[in-house]
């Protein structure tokens, strides 16, 4: 099983890239997504896919029996999902704001203050 996530992590990690190398910001927004999404199941996937017991510490033990799920990488990525959210949501209102300010998505055709050409000071040139 985890041979076969390798190959999906792989997959969206690629899809990732592909999207986040386009030239619209709705495309990069959606790839950021699928790169934490990629990441997220990178994570569980190297704490073991297994269904096993709780780490739960009987009385008398000094660990738990063998095998159990590791629950680490289960709260990395239950914080790493909400770390993604909220990253996505600053995203696509940033995308949302750019698009009612500038009229376009382009990160190309979007003009900053350093893109103008400076004023002029005394005149005729």
């Amino acid at each position: 099983m985890e041979v076969v996530l390798a190959y999906v992590v792989g997959a969206l990690v690629t899809l990732a890239v592909l999207l986040l190398l386009r030239r619209s910001l709705v495309s990069v927004v959606v790839g950021l997504l699928v790169l934490g999404n990629a990441v997220n199941l990178l994570i569980m996937t190297m704490g073991r896919l297994t269904r096993a017991a709780p780490p739960l510490v009987e009385a008398g033990a000094v660990l738990p029996e063998e095998p159990f799920a590791n629950p680490l990488p289960q709260a990395f990525v239950l914080t790493a999902i909400v770390i993604n959210f909220g990253l996505l949501a600053f995203s696509l209102v940033l995308t949302a704001s750019a698009r009612a300010i500038a009229g376009t998505v382009d990160p190309h055709e979007l003009v900053g203050p350093e893109d103008t050409p400076p004023a002029r000071v005394g005149g005729a040139a």
